[in-house]
C-alpha cells in the first residue's frame, strides 16, 4: 500500500497566509513511476556535468540514491527541462477541501486551490520527503 501523508499549510488564512490552514493529501507514486521518476532526473543532474557515479552505494537506487545527490545538484537543471519532473511531483497532490471532513479529498484544480508560491514549495518539499525520507530543504 502506497504511503499517504496529510499536509497542513501552517497559520491562518489571510492577505499575507492566503493558504493558512488549507490541508493537502500526498500520495507516494507506484513503485515503477518513482524509480522512472528519479531516473529520468539523474540524466538530467547527469548532462548537466555532475558527477554522479560517486553516488551509488550498496542498496541505493532511484528515490534513496536522488536524495544522497541532494537537491544543489538538481538545481543545476535547466527549469525547461526540469518542469515535467515538477509538475509530475504536484500529481501526488490533492487538496481536502474540508479538514473538518478529512475523507473527502479531490485533485488539485487549475490555480483555484494554490494560491501562495511558498505553499507549492512546500509540497514539492513534502512529495521530496515522502519518497525519500530527506527534506528538500536539508543540506
Amino acid at each position: 500500500m502506497r504511503k499517504e501523508i496529510d499536509y497542513t499549510v501552517p497559520g491562518a488564512p489571510g492577505p499575507d497566509n492566503r493558504d493558512g490552514g488549507k490541508m493537502f493529501r500526498l500520495r507516494e507514486m507506484p513503485a515503477m513511476q518513482a524509480e522512472k521518476w528519479a531516473m529520468r532526473a539523474f540524466m538530467l543532474v547527469a548532462r548537466s556535468g555532475v558527477d554522479i557515479g560517486t553516488m551509488r552505494g550498496p542498496g541505493s537506487g532511484g528515490m534513496q540514491e536522488l536524495a544522497l545527490l541532494g537537491v544543489q545538484a538538481l538545481m543545476t537543471v535547466r527549469y525547461e527541462e526540469a518542469e515535467p519532473l515538477l509538475d509530475e511531483m504536484l500529481q501526488c497532490v490533492s487538496i481536502v477541501p474540508d479538514p473538518k471532513h478529512p475523507e473527502i479529498v479531490r485533485r488539485l484544480v487549475g490555480d483555484d486551490d494554490i494560491e501562495d508560491v511558498q505553499t507549492i514549495l512546500a509540497l514539492r518539499n513534502e512529495v521530496f520527503k515522502l519518497h525519500t525520507g530527506f527534506s528538500m530543504a536539508d543540506p
